[in-house]
């Protein structure tokens, strides 16, 4: 093979390979970080780029929404009460420059700050936050990894507190206080029953006293109701002075009758 044709073919398979790695190919799920000589460039878009062969180095940046499972975080509330927490990041990268340069793994520094943001914000609420405001304080976390994630061109979208364990002797006692607590709402609700009952049956008291009449006919009610329920003989004691107007009708009755037979004799 003469020494021409053989300098054109290593000449060609330079210019391929030159050609091979000038080509680069951005998915749409990306972006790409040019750095010429180690130093910051450019950012390129999704699409066919290229790139000069070992001067230039294009990094791939993803910056679809990631998903990020925060480890089981052992919480101690305001209220020394221990609690396992577990949560779940939703972050994007939004700057891929400031992804590459700023942090060495944005990744892992997000997960980082996000198991530190939850030990400290949520202990320092109580339990009875942590179980009863969750919406507020998985906000109140996703501003705070907003906040120190924008130096790296990281966007926390959403944080969510997927559950919240208790020790099982916890459980034991704030089933007791509850059980408690009901218990002391039916004495308080029984005590009203009878204090209401009790205020009735003075006013009661009040517009009959005086009145022997308005006393009998409740003795007089109150013996048909217990002839209703009970078939049985009952012995129930009337106070004299009760039928003593009663008695004195009677007799008047009485005596006219007699008057009046006693004139038709």
């Amino acid at each position: 093979m003469p020494p021409t044709l053989i300098v054109w073919l290593v000449l060609a398979v330079v210019v391929v390979i030159i050609l091979a790695k000038s080509i680069c190919i951005v998915p749409q799920t990306q972006k790409g970080v040019v750095l010429t000589l180690g130093r910051y460039t450019g950012t390129r878009e999704p699409g066919l780029r290229l790139v000069i062969p070992f001067i230039q180095n294009l990094i791939p940046v993803d910056i679809r929404l990631a998903v990020m499972e925060v480890p089981t975080q052992d919480v101690i509330s305001r209220d020394n009460v221990s609690v396992k927490v577990t949560a779940v990041v939703y972050y994007r990268v939004s700057n891929a420059m400031k992804a590459v340069l700023e942090v060495a793994n944005y990744r892992e520094a997000v997960s980082q700050l996000a198991q530190i943001t939850t030990r400290s914000t949520l202990g320092s609420h109580t339990l009875d936050q942590l179980l009863g405001q969750q919406e507020d304080l998985k906000q109140a976390i996703r501003r705070i990894l907003d906040e120190r994630t924008e130096s790296w061109g990281v966007e926390v979208e959403n944080v969510e507190i997927r559950s919240v364990d208790l020790d099982p002797n916890m459980i034991r006692a704030m089933g007791q206080e509850a059980e408690a607590e009901r218990g002391r709402r039916a004495r308080i609700i029984t005590a009203q029953g009878e204090f209401e009952a009790a205020t009735k049956l003075a006013e009661a008291a009040t517009l009959m006293d005086g009145k022997p009449g308005a006393m009998l006919l409740r003795y007089l009610a109150t013996l048909k109701d217990i002839a209703v329920e009970h078939n049985s003989t009952i012995i129930f004691p009337i106070p004299s002075d009760i039928m003593a107007p009663a008695a004195q009708g009677l007799n008047a009755v009485v005596n006219k009758l007699v008057a009046e037979s006693v004139g038709k004799g």
